[in-house]
């Protein structure tokens, strides 16, 4: 076969033909998982955790001096404990059955039974108590104070049996069960690395520009920070007590949760009322989840594989179910026609998307008719797809592609450019046949 360039406008019917044939895919290309259900809280809601004994969701409403209790098993509130002054921070001791509150207008937090969803007592600690974090290996639970570091609330005695300095005005904390460390988030753009065992401060990590949210990732030994003002989230592995990687494509990024079950984390985008899905193992965003207004707060629950999203905006929380959970979703037909000097290219295409469980399955028939005298095979990883074009023929082209429905493709989003080129490219090295008419 000789190589010889084809003229520009057969050159172009090839290029066209091909994003024809295959740009019904691109549509398809993004499986995200979608909120199920949203429930109604109280004012400004701003922190969540999930309480394992009872299947059930704690919600700070700071102006409402309240905390919405939402049953998993229904997605409902059952009830709304009073007795709080600016409940802010929120975190389950799994040992005793209890949910501990920080009150940022009385400089207290709140002890709540789970049996009763009754406050049980007060304990005094620093000016301004913000994020809270549950130490199960010291049954300790840790406080951040804006103006006074961090207290630490012995869980037997409901009582501060220490205080840790800390750089910066704390706001969140998480704890690492793998090393027994607590990591501080603060306003300076600082991390503290506190051990349990000292209560002291052993390593200060510096993260991106506004930290906010935290939270410790046991299958990589890893703790995710997301900076609000730097618009990414820093990976800090908590062996070298440095961070790791970095991960974009967030914005005004608050909330952050780790889902052990798919081993992802969830974090909540402030600015675009979204919530992103890290890969821990490539440590970036393959799946975006649109949520209420503001979302703040987020966390998991294990019992029913469901992310709950605070939506501070809206007065609300979005339930998110960590896995695809639509049967199949099937596209219209739709007809495309491209007329050149000399030719007509109509295609009609329907596409059919099955996603079960984890996995999506794309499927798109085309039929084409066109006077263009080619044949063209080209291959776009991860998928495979063939078209071929015959003179004057007739000829239907199905393309089935599988892929993991939790990722988002990165070729997706050129996909068109780089079927351009394909074509573009195929009309240059091919050997133009003779013409042959109907």
């Amino acid at each position: 076969m000789s190589i010889r360039a084809l003229p520009l406008q057969q050159t172009a019917k090839i290029a066209l033909l091909l994003l024809v044939l295959l740009g019904p895919l691109v549509a398809l290309a993004h499986p995200t998982t979608a909120v199920t259900v949203t429930v109604p809280v109280g004012t400004a809601p701003q922190g969540i955790a999930y309480d394992s004994g009872k299947g059930e969701v704690f919600v700070t409403n700071p102006y409402s001096n309240t905390v919405s209790v939402i049953s998993d098993a229904s997605s409902k509130v059952v009830a709304n404990v009073t007795r709080l002054a600016g409940p802010w921070g929120v975190a389950y001791d799994s040992a005793k059955g209890e949910v501990f509150v920080s009150n940022y207008a009385s400089n207290t937090v709140s002890v709540i039974s789970d049996s009763n969803n009754n406050v049980i007592a007060n304990v005094t600690v620093g000016a301004g108590p913000t994020g809270i974090a549950y130490d199960s290996g010291k049954g300790e639970v840790f406080v951040c104070n804006a103006a006074s570091g961090v207290s630490i609330i012995s869980d037997s005695s409901d009582a501060v049996v220490a205080n840790v300095a800390v750089g910066g005005s704390p706001s969140a904390l998480a704890y690492d069960s793998n090393e027994g460390r607590v990591f501080a988030v603060s306003s300076s753009g600082l991390v503290s690395v506190i051990s349990d065992a000292g209560n002291n401060v052993i390593a200060v990590v510096k993260v991106g520009s506004g930290p906010q949210g935290v939270a410790f990732d046991s299958n990589k030994g890893e703790v995710f920070v997301s900076n609000q003002e730097s618009n990414t989230v820093s990976v800090v592995s908590d062996a070298f007590n440095s961070v790791v990687a970095n991960v974009t494509h967030v914005a005004g990024p608050q909330g952050v949760a780790y889902d052990s079950g798919t081993s992802e984390l969830f974090v909540t985008n402030h600015a675009s009322n979204t919530v992103a899905v890290v890969s821990d193992a490539s440590n970036s965003v393959i799946a975006n989840v649109t949520v209420g207004t503001a979302p703040i707060g987020v966390a998991y629950d294990s019992g029913k594989g469901e992310v709950f999203v605070v939506n501070q905006g809206s007065n609300s929380v979005s339930v998110v179910p960590d896995t695809i959970s639509v049967t199949s979703v099937t596209a219209t037909t739709t007809t495309t026609t491209v007329t050149l000097p000399g030719s007509t290219v109509t295609s009609v295409s329907t596409v059919t998307s099955t996603l079960p469980a984890s996995t999506s399955t794309l499927t798109s028939t085309t039929t084409a008719r066109t006077t263009v005298t080619s044949t063209a095979t080209t291959t776009a990883p991860p998928s495979t797809a063939t078209a071929t074009l015959t003179s004057t023929a007739t000829q239907t082209a199905t393309t089935t592609v599988t892929q993991t429905s939790s990722a988002v493709p990165t070729w997706a989003y050129g996909v068109m450019v780089v079927l351009l080129v394909v074509g573009l490219a195929i009309g240059y090295v091919v050997k133009r046949p003779s013409a042959r008419q109907v």
